[in-house]
């Protein structure tokens, strides 16, 4: 397998994208630290599912947020598996409204988990990326960090801040060998789009020209791919999957 014994840790993991990779990498034989905030009951799902698989895996809490919470999960990494290979930093969350009526709570809370979440987690993990012989650092974006989108300043300036956090971070680690790219994913069929009314989601729809909504799965390969060899000489790059709706 493509993946064999290589360590990947994914931050918010417990379900959507998150689990998606998880699944994915570990069907390609990584070992995957399965990263949660509070979800603990669909963490403990992913990991037994993924040991029901032939995989390995475990769950580790920590809120990306605290740095030195996520200090504590590096520790519980290398003790189970030793330093890691890959970081996906998929963690986020939504706080939607017109930024008339945005407080700065939820701005901050936007921010904090979405953008200094992804600082944090790369900063803790780097020189693990930067020593591996494969190491891959990978950040979920969005393509609303490219267009933009009504009610949401405070999740387009997060994931906007991840295209540059990308690039440049892939500069510093090119010596090295190793890769930071991002996916930036188009609306995808998960809990967070399930909250968006029908009536939205059918006006959205409208808007993707390939006429349907991502699958998990549609992300999940790329990111497979991206973490591959084969990906090696790929780096500091932004791959949307938006099935055209950007174009």
């Amino acid at each position: 397998m493509k993946l064999q014994d290589r360590t990947c840790v994914i931050t918010g993991a417990s379900r959507g994208i998150g689990r998606g990779i998880a699944e994915e990498m570990a069907g390609e034989g990584a070992n995957v630290v399965i990263n949660y905030r509070s979800s603990e009951e669909e963490a403990r799902d992913t990991v037994e599912t993924i040991r029901d698989t032939g995989g390995d895996a475990i769950a580790s809490q920590a809120d990306v947020t605290d740095y030195e919470a996520v200090g504590e999960m590096r520790d519980e990494v290398h003790d189970a598996f030793g330093p890691a290979d890959i970081l996906i930093n998929n963690a986020g969350i939504t706080k939607d409204t017109t930024f008339a009526r945005m407080t700065p709570e939820e701005w901050q809370t936007v921010i904090d988990v979405n953008l200094n979440g992804t600082f944090n987690a790369s900063k803790v993990f780097f020189e693990d990326i930067k020593a591996s012989d494969q190491g891959r650092l990978i950040n979920i974006s969005s393509i609303v960090g490219k267009q933009g989108n009504f009610g949401q300043a405070n999740y387009a300036t997060a994931k906007s801040g991840i295209f540059g956090f990308t690039r440049t971070l892939a500069l510093e680690l090119a010596p090295s060998g190793s890769t930071v790219n991002s996916v930036a994913p188009g609306f995808t069929r998960t809990d967070m789009l399930d909250e968006v009314r029908e009536d939205i989601q059918e006006r959205i729809l409208e808007e993707i020209p390939m006429g349907r909504f991502a699958e998990v799965e549609d992300i999940s390969h790329v990111v497979k791919f991206l973490a591959s060899e084969e990906a090696s000489y790929i780096t500091g790059e932004v791959i949307d999957v938006n099935g055209a709706m950007d174009l």
